[in-house]
């Protein structure tokens, strides 16, 4: 089934409709391009042999796919919005003209995430030209919120019913090129500590030692909440954290990286502490971060003592935290040690936790060995944030991550770009899965 698989991809020009998708933008954050996109969304799910609604969710709409098959219920997570294209002249070509380029596609949503999510879609689409039908019960439920922040997608995924688990094709591959199979994400909770001091700016010499200086707040509030040995002091912010797993232990020490070679690349000669942490363990341990620190003196650094201090801060969660829980622990903290410092919260995302140890974990990991002809990496978490903590809380059932794309994708970034064999070869792995997850019933 595999060599049948390839073979009807290589039979069809399947980069032309990619580039087709590509060339319709879907920038959430402005709403160019949402509408038609959505409808276009529709016509691939229909292409693909799935019944397909949009979803009101308050926001832009979801769209949601179906079809019947004996196997699991399988959702299939992807987002059709897009990043804005960023600054023009830095693209080597326009961001909504793909090109292609020493094998590979550049445009705005090529790996983030239309590639990805069109591969999906193209594995069901050969199944059923290839089977006449699915092997798995299937939903696909394209996010059209994504980048900026998925707030409305638990509206969209309370009408989808509750699927065996989910895969989510997103983000890229090990820095070395091999595959992988992702378990989990951190989540998020940004914030801001905001001190004042006297009704404006005052000068140094007249003031100094008289007036009082919100920036020495803010840092000896810092202090009380972080250990110069990386430990976080803030009673609440982790106490329900669960010890790693011995399945997590071991897929995060299976993990490649030459730590040296990889702190050189970003002009650092060692680890922020706490020391004694593998370098791949870090992603699955929760941060307390700051980043950036700042007066409101309009950059121009006077000789004043500031009468605003701002600390704009981030904590990573993960299993067992929640951004409601890390945020009622922080205020906490405040009121103890500097309760005249306001507490602003912002944007916030939940973790994903799914454990090695789950069943279809195996499954999938030998369905993507089978495609490719290597053992992906498992990776328990990754360091950023995704919304897959909707899925598998309001869903209750493990998520996993097949990324697609390459490496240096560049998502977000100028020349965004999709190695087109890794596309080919995802569309191939994405059928694969379905048809093991099927024997695996």
């Amino acid at each position: 089934m595999i060599k049948q698989l390839q073979e009807w991809v290589e039979a069809r020009d399947l980069d032309g409709e990619l580039a087709d998708w590509i060339s319709r933008p879907s920038v959430s954050r402005t709403g160019e391009g949402m509408a038609e996109a959505a409808s276009h969304g529709l016509r691939l799910l229909r292409a693909s042999g799935l019944e397909a609604r949009e979803v009101e969710t308050g926001g832009w709409p979801a769209l949601v796919g179906t079809a019947d098959g004996p196997g699991p219920h399988v959702l299939i997570y992807g987002h059709y919005d897009v990043q804005p294209a960023g600054p023009l002249e830095l693209w080597t070509t326009p961001p909504f003209v793909p090109s292609i380029r020493d094998g590979r596609m550049y445009g705005r949503g090529t790996g983030d995430n239309k590639g990805q999510h069109l591969a999906q879609l193209l594995g069901l689409r050969a199944l059923r030209d290839l089977t006449g039908g699915f092997p798995c019960r299937v939903t696909v439920l394209l996010d059209g919120e994504e980048e900026i922040g998925s707030p409305n997608l638990a509206a969209a995924v309370r009408q989808v019913g509750r699927p065996d688990l989910v895969i989510w094709s997103d983000g890229p591959v090990d820095d070395s090129g091999r595959s992988c199979v992702v378990l989990g994400v951190r989540g998020i909770l940004m914030f801001e500590l905001r001190a004042r001091g006297a009704n404006r700016p005052l000068h140094s010499g007249n003031w100094g030692g008289v007036a009082p200086n919100p920036a020495w707040t803010l840092v000896q509030l810092l202090a009380t909440m972080r250990t110069a040995e990386g430990i976080v002091t803030v009673p609440g912010f982790a106490d329900q954290v669960p010890p790693l797993s011995g399945g997590q232990l071991a897929a995060l020490a299976e993990l490649p990286v030459d730590v040296d070679a990889t702190l050189r690349t970003i002009g650092a000669t060692g680890m922020e502490p706490p020391t004694g942490i593998g370098f791949h363990e870090r992603f699955a341990r929760p941060t307390l971060t700051v980043n950036s620190l700042s007066c409101e003196d309009s950059g121009d650094h006077r000789a004043v003592i500031p009468d605003v201090a701002v600390a704009r801060c981030e904590a990573r969660l993960v299993g067992g935290q929640t951004p409601e829980q890390v945020a009622d622990a922080i205020r906490r903290h405040i009121a103890e040690h500097a309760p005249d410092v306001e507490f602003v919260p912002g944007a916030a995302m939940a973790p994903s936790t799914t454990l090695p140890e789950t069943p279809y974990t195996g499954t999938i990991l030998q369905a993507v060995e089978d495609v490719l002809g290597q053992r992906p990496l498992l990776v328990p978490s990754l360091g950023g944030s995704l919304p897959m903590a909707v899925l598998s809380d309001e869903l209750a059932c493990p998520c996993y991550g097949v990324p697609l794309a390459n490496a240096d994708e560049a998502n977000h970034a100028p020349d965004e770009n999709l190695e087109l064999d890794r596309f080919r070869r995802g569309i191939v792995a994405a059928a694969t899965i379905q048809l093991a997850l099927a024997a695996h019933s």
